[in-house]
């Protein structure tokens, strides 16, 4: 049986291809969650009308992969130390958030932040934070598989937060 998984991290152009391409996803969908606005356009997302943040909502098969495995791709694709916005994308609607739909999730997602927190790998404090899902709503077709679609614009988009994960993440 599928589950979810939501995670916000900057821009949703850049966060869909790193999950995309692990066994075990069904799905993965970019969209607007965490707001006060039933169906938000990305105009009023970009323009900071409604709460909600950027985010990509995953469905995986955890016979497969696990969740604990999601978080772990997560944390290798964000900056977790900046709160206000991720690489070139600045704002509240690009801050990172792990979005839980469960206690188990709640419980993975909490020791993953500790765990990392613990590690020394980031001299600044973790402040991605952990929050209770909210409805998820679809960004429009444009937005949908953005890096498929737009290499070139996907490759400018993407690499300050490669050089990020690269000085961060690699051994």
């Amino acid at each position: 049986m599928s589950e979810t998984a939501i995670f916000a991290g900057g821009c949703f152009w850049c966060m869909v291809q790193p999950f995309e391409a692990q066994p075990g996803i069904e799905n993965v969908v970019s969209g607007y969650t965490g707001g006060h606005v039933a169906n938000p356009t990305y105009a009023q997302v970009k323009a900071h009308e409604t709460g909600h943040t950027e985010a990509v909502q995953i469905t995986f098969d955890p016979a497969v992969i696990s969740y604990a495995e999601l978080v772990d791709i997560y944390w290798q694709q964000t900056d977790p130390t900046d709160a206000m916005g991720q690489f070139q994308d600045r704002g509240d609607n690009y801050r990172p958030v792990i979005y839980v739909n469960s206690p188990a999730q709640r419980a993975t997602a909490s020791a993953s932040k500790q765990a990392l927190a613990a590690s020394g790998r980031f001299d600044a404090p973790i402040v991605t934070t952990i929050e209770d899902a909210a409805p998820f709503y679809p960004a429009e077709p444009e937005h949908q598989q953005f890096y498929a679609r737009n290499p070139r614009r996907y490759a400018q988009e993407h690499a300050q937060r490669q050089a990020f994960v690269d000085a961060h993440w690699k051994e």
